[in-house]
């Protein structure tokens, strides 16, 4: 049963536990990692969405409490006048006050979980997350960052780093990024040893695989055309036609590869999306090749789903092809032989820790050059298809167990401060 606002308003989130800067379901990444993280923990806990009915429309509903951050959208008087006030007050934490608005007025949870893993990638999204985490701070409650995957570049920045410190728990889904957090709490512990600086102790540090590795799976009905055990899953993403060395070589790339598929294998392909917001729609570049394609009678066109159902889609398919970082830990953590499409250091450090080194499992979507680069890469993908499967059913049941870890470590600093706390 859906839950409503009415009563998410009244949730009494001193005793539960807060998870925060979740976007909203329709990213299916953002949906498995709350889904999973449930799935795994003791305590209930309340999730502070951006986009709350959305979450309500695909697997959370049930899950845990969601909670509809404040928003000026539609409000354009009061947008104006915030900005105005902040503006002479310099009083840049009132938006998260007011976006948290609930969570921030009488009491909260001793614990609060930042569950978006690859927000430190994005530079629009480090100003938020800096103020939200300092807030939490500076009222006692003690913060996790969960899952996340953070370009070690981005270590160098002292705000960055200022940020970081803040978190009590650090836990990232990767050993690169793990590797960069220890050299960089290292360097700074011996900066301020130096200058007998005292300043917060660097946080707890953990690497877990990311929680969706443990996602359950929902099989729906195949539609026409899906032959299980036979068919290419792709996944495409306008983030790395953003990402692209110049314009049109990615799609032109996929439709390379589709037309090998087609012409030198007996395989099937099916178009899976796995991010459905606006403006950022995986259906708009995937629709394309579908129609380009259509006429073959080799390439369905997979719709929107929750997490699950899109896992069940994926996991059914002999080889998988995707951009989105939780597509292909869909079709990893199912033993789908898998190439990545990739643009960060998330895709990257996942397959290192999964076969020891990126190269030939992941293909940045910057080094795409000529039109058969991906198509060479999906070649050498068939050439090695049962060694990887191989290796991925013998690995997978111990790293999806690793990856409960992550649940425990909550549910542990759960119980140390699970009296609530005045603020």
């Amino acid at each position: 049963m859906a839950i409503s606002f009415k009563k998410i308003r009244r949730i009494k989130l001193k005793d539960k536990l807060v998870m925060y800067m979740h976007a909203g379901s329709g990213n299916h990444g953002c949906e498995a990692i709350v889904n999973s993280l449930c799935h795994m923990l003791k305590e209930d806990a309340v999730l502070v969405s951006y986009r709350g009915r959305e979450d309500e429309a695909y697997s959370l509903s049930g899950l845990c409490e969601i909670f509809q951050e404040r928003s000026f959208a539609g409000h354009k008087l009061a947008h104006l006048l915030y900005f105005v006030y902040r503006k002479l007050t310099g009083d840049k934490e009132s938006f998260i006050r007011y976006r948290y608005h609930t969570i921030f007025r009488g009491k909260t949870a001793p614990l609060a979980v930042s569950i978006g893993g690859d927000n430190y990638c994005y530079d629009n999204m480090l100003g938020d997350l800096r103020l939200t985490n300092d807030a939490f701070h500076k009222r006692g409650t003690k913060t996790i960052l969960l899952g996340c995957s953070i370009e070690p570049e981005l270590l160098s920045r002292k705000e960055i780093m200022a940020d970081l410190s803040g978190y009590h728990t650090i836990i990232a889904r990767e050993s690169i990024t793990y590797e960069a957090l220890k050299k960089a709490f290292e360097t700074m512990k011996q900066v301020k040893d130096s200058r007998k600086a005292e300043d917060r102790k660097a946080p707890e540090l953990y690497c877990y695989p990311d929680p969706a590795f443990t996602l359950g799976k929902k099989e729906l009905p195949l539609p026409d055309g899906f032959i299980p055990g036979n068919t290419v899953g792709i996944n495409v993403s306008p983030m790395i036609q953003e990402k692209e060395s110049c314009d049109g070589i990615a799609i032109e790339n996929y439709q390379n590869m589709i037309h090998f598929i087609i012409n030198h294998t007996d395989m099937q392909v099916a178009l899976i999306p796995h991010v459905i917001w606006n403006k950022n729609d995986d259906r708009v570049p995937i629709h394309a090749l579908y129609e380009k394609f259509a006429y073959t009678g080799r390439v369905v066109e997979i719709g929107d789903g929750t997490c699950e159902e899109l896992k069940g889609y994926i996991s059914r398919c002999r080889l998988f092809v995707g951009a989105r970082t939780h597509s292909t830990i869909a079709a990893y953590s199912s033993c789908v032989p898998t190439l990545v499409v990739g643009y960060s250091v998330k895709a990257k450090g996942i397959a290192v820790d999964l076969f020891g080194t990126g190269e030939g499992y992941v293909i940045p979507v910057q080094s795409l050059n000529r039109p058969e680069d991906l198509t060479d890469a999906f070649r050498w993908l068939i050439d090695k298809e049962q060694e990887i499967r191989a290796h991925l059913e013998k690995i997978m049941p111990e790293y999806a167990k690793r990856a409960l870890l992550t649940g425990k470590e909550v549910d542990r600093l759960w119980e140390e401060l699970s009296q609530p706390q005045e603020i």
